[in-house]
């Protein structure tokens, strides 16, 4: 049973180094604005792209402090940026703050939760 574990662990390492050599984005989610359905320490693999719908997870640039990232749901797309929102209102800065997200604001979508352990696994699109 340790050698399967060992091997699930090697390959989960070199998994790892193929996404950073590929320069795929980590990112931590800090704060309660997506509770319930990501938690503050989850950490989250990120597919870079601007092909976005209504309900997909995404990551963007904070639009009044470039260098912070924020892990949010697209509500709507359309001429003039991407509307997003945390799925808890009351614990979210979102669109309803800053407006549309510009495209180029826009790194990618969250598509596998690898940290916690418990947690582990991809994640779902979900229609908004």
């Amino acid at each position: 049973m340790l050698g399967a574990l060992g091997a699930l662990g090697a390959l989960s390492a070199v998994l790892a180094a193929g996404w950073r050599a590929r320069g795929a984005l980590r990112v931590e989610v800090d704060g309660p604005s997506m509770l319930p359905e990501l938690a503050p320490g989850d950490r989250l693999l990120v597919a870079r792209t601007r092909r976005l719908c209504a309900g997909d997870l995404v990551v963007v640039r904070d639009p009044d402090e470039p260098p912070r990232l924020l892990v949010k749901r697209v509500v709507a797309t359309g001429g003039s940026g991407v509307e997003v929102a945390g799925d808890n209102p009351g614990a979210s800065r979102d669109s309803r703050h800053f407006g549309p997200v510009a495209p180029a604001l826009v790194l990618g979508r969250p598509w596998y939760r690898y940290a916690p352990a418990a947690a582990r696994g991809l994640l779902a699109r979900r229609p908004r």
